[in-house]
């Protein structure tokens, strides 16, 4: 299950050991979502790798969708689901790119794809809110600033991602609702975050990311 995690990450891994036993004691043997060798896959480069980051809510309910990544889909996943097509809309309209569903390639260029719990139950969105996710992704969070010695952008989507504003300290922030279809036309379809972000990236003195690949 820890075998994707970069030994950069150990550290908050070995902070966090208690918090990761209760978890991972509460989770089902089976019917969740990732896979469990995918809960962590968010941590595969080490911290220095991200200048950005994208917090969601917790995974795609559909064990076809979720891969670890939050938003990402494996290659050829027909139809995408509906909260990455308001994803890939909202790029088109910010910055005329339209691209193919696999943005799972955005983590290669420094962009950490996490969500606020990593794991849910099987077609339930939500489920394990109450595991204590969030403290283990706040201490991340913490972690992965320090690493980056205040230079990080983060996006956050949604209510459950902004909890996270308190431990992002000097980071540049860019929040709106979620993408997905029952939040999305409350304030993230014309939010810019992509231009936004890039923007962010280059007042830090960071390079900007390609979205289009």
């Amino acid at each position: 299950m820890l075998d994707s995690v970069h030994p950069s990450w150990q550290p908050l891994f070995d902070e966090q050991a208690e918090v990761l036993d209760e978890i991972l004691a509460a989770l089902p043997r089976d019917g969740i979502t990732p896979k469990r060798e995918h809960l962590f896959r968010a941590f595969e480069h080490a911290p220095e790798h991200y200048r950005v980051l994208i917090v969601g809510q917790d995974p795609y309910p559909n064990p076809l969708h979720a891969t670890g990544l939050a938003f990402a889909v494996p290659d050829g996943t027909r139809p995408l689901p509906p909260t990455l097509r308001n994803i890939l809309r909202e790029l088109a309209s910010d910055l005329e790119i339209v691209r193919d569903g696999s943005i799972e390639s955005w983590s290669l260029q420094g962009v950490m794809l996490l969500n606020r719990h990593l794991s849910t139950i099987k077609n339930q969105t939500g489920a394990h809110v109450i595991l204590g996710w969030d403290r283990f992704t706040s201490a991340a969070c913490r972690f992965l600033l320090a690493a980056n010695k205040g230079k990080l952008v983060a996006i956050l989507w949604g209510a459950k991602a902004q909890e996270l504003v308190p431990e992002l300290g000097a980071a540049k922030v860019i929040s709106s609702s979620h993408p997905s279809p029952l939040s999305s036309y409350r304030g993230f379809f014309g939010s810019k975050p992509f231009s936004s972000c890039n923007k962010a990236l280059l007042e830090l003195g960071l390079e900007p990311i390609d979205w289009s690949r």
